[in-house]
């Protein structure tokens, strides 16, 4: 997996050759853990040991613009998604790269 953008299908047919499940098995895995996923972070922060906190982060409404026409317009208020990496996670992302390099 050598790719910088993954799509699900790419994960269902790692998981797939990996572990030798069969691929509707393997979607069905990867569409359940997104879906738990997904669960937990509407309700709460989710807290994955080892990788990171995901949690939403409410934005206000607020003035922007556009900086090409200098055209001034209201920005709604959203929901925004923050992920804070682990110091695990990243301690082995730069081990990794110190491997390849």
């Amino acid at each position: 997996m050598d790719q910088s953008n993954f799509k699900k299908e790419d994960i269902y047919k790692y998981l797939s050759k990996k572990k030798g499940y069969s691929i509707l098995f393997s979607q069905k895995i990867i569409n359940d853990l997104i879906d738990i996923l997904i669960k937990e972070i509407k309700c709460n922060s989710l807290n994955l040991k080892n990788i990171g906190t995901f949690k939403i982060i409410e934005k206000r409404e607020r003035m922007g613009r556009n900086p090409k026409t200098k055209e001034i317009y209201k920005i709604k208020a959203r929901k925004s998604l923050s992920f804070k990496q682990s110091k695990n996670l990243l301690k082995q992302i730069n081990n990794y790269n110190e491997k390849v390099n």
